[in-house]
């Protein structure tokens, strides 16, 4: 994350994907061993929909020693000879694509399953955005499943990655049609992307951005540690409630490690309280379903499922190191 711009977060102990041919396969073993977990049709169709998803080959991208930006081949290949003779390269396979910093998209199912419980039932046919993204992977899966999706994120990577023929647009095979579109920048601090984002989603979702602890963190912390919305969080939550249509959604779903012990580096992704008041929300507008609803059993039942605990992967203690909270909001209907 950058001191200037907000990026999607994850989990850290889960570590960064290999890159490796086997990427499918290894979601299609997730998404088994995931699906007796869930009761709903729509994590069921979710999980359904990894059998649908494409090969992606290896790409290059190429950045800066900042880190700050990134481009693709193509992009490179104008910048001056002096420019491009200074850049890094680094080849990107399928397990990137899918997975990027952030480990597998199949997480979403359980959120998916909570708005399911709710009365969010099907994607097909509706717009959705994702705040914070990550990775393509949940898009594409939301896409295939009919949705028209966008992805907002600030990860000048993530911009490069995702911009081959085939990541965005119609998806192909998708029954009904879906689309995909991913938006880079600052939203809604930024008007072109406020314009561009638009309105009327039937669901907003953010996992593992919207924290606590990475807006207001109780201890000082390295900047590029934190998100920053560039606006205050009641215009933040304004514009939240303006994006969603008459009876939209919003959830906000977290994933977090056990806080650090006593005398130990703070760590703000650990604090995944939502980072509105109840109060701040109800005054825009939202009828607050659920409010920092502890989640732990299920992600922790979740976390095995997706092999967390593996002990010949990243092994983590899920029952002492993996805890979630979730807010769900909605915008009243019309009466």
């Amino acid at each position: 994350m950058l001191a200037v711009v907000a990026t999607s977060a994850t989990l850290h102990a889960a570590g960064s994907p290999r890159d490796t041919s086997s990427t499918l396969r290894e979601l299609d073993d997730q998404a088994r061993e995931s699906a007796p977990l869930y009761r709903s049709r729509l994590a069921g169709d979710f999980l359904h929909a990894v059998s649908r998803l494409p090969t992606v080959a290896p790409r290059t991208v190429l950045f800066d020693s900042s880190r700050v930006h990134y481009w693709t081949s193509g992009q490179a290949a104008a910048l001056p000879d002096s420019q491009r003779a200074r850049l890094i390269s680094r080849e990107l396979g399928e397990s990137f694509y899918y997975n990027t910093r952030y480990g597998t998209p199949l997480a979403y199912a359980r959120p998916l399953e909570l708005l399911a419980k709710a009365g969010f039932t099907r994607v097909a046919g509706r717009r959705l955005a994702d705040f914070g993204y990550g990775g393509i992977g949940q898009l594409r899966l939301l896409a295939t499943l009919g949705a028209e999706v966008t992805g907002i994120e600030v990860d000048p990577l993530l911009r490069a990655l995702y911009s081959w023929p085939n990541d965005q647009g119609q998806i192909a095979g998708a029954k009904p049609p879906g689309s995909l579109s991913l938006v880079s920048g600052q939203w809604p601090a930024a008007p072109e992307l406020v314009r561009e984002v638009g309105n009327g989603y039937d669901l907003f979702i953010s996992k593992n951005t919207l924290k606590n602890g990475y807006l207001h963190p109780a201890e000082p912390v390295d900047p590029r540690r934190l998100v920053h919305l560039g606006v205050e969080d009641s215009t933040f939550a304004a514009a939240l409630y303006r994006v969603l249509r008459p009876g939209g959604w919003a959830m906000i779903y977290n994933l977090c490690p056990a806080p650090a012990p006593p005398g130990m580096p703070y760590i703000p992704w650990a604090d995944g309280r939502c980072p509105f008041s109840r109060a701040m929300l109800e005054a825009a507008g939202f009828q607050v379903v659920a409010f920092d609803a502890d989640d732990s059993p299920a992600a922790r039942r979740m976390g095995h499922a997706l092999g967390w605990d593996d002990p010949d992967g990243a092994k983590m203690d899920l029952e002492h190191d993996l805890f979630a909270t979730y807010t769900l909001l909605r915008r009243p209907p019309k009466p």
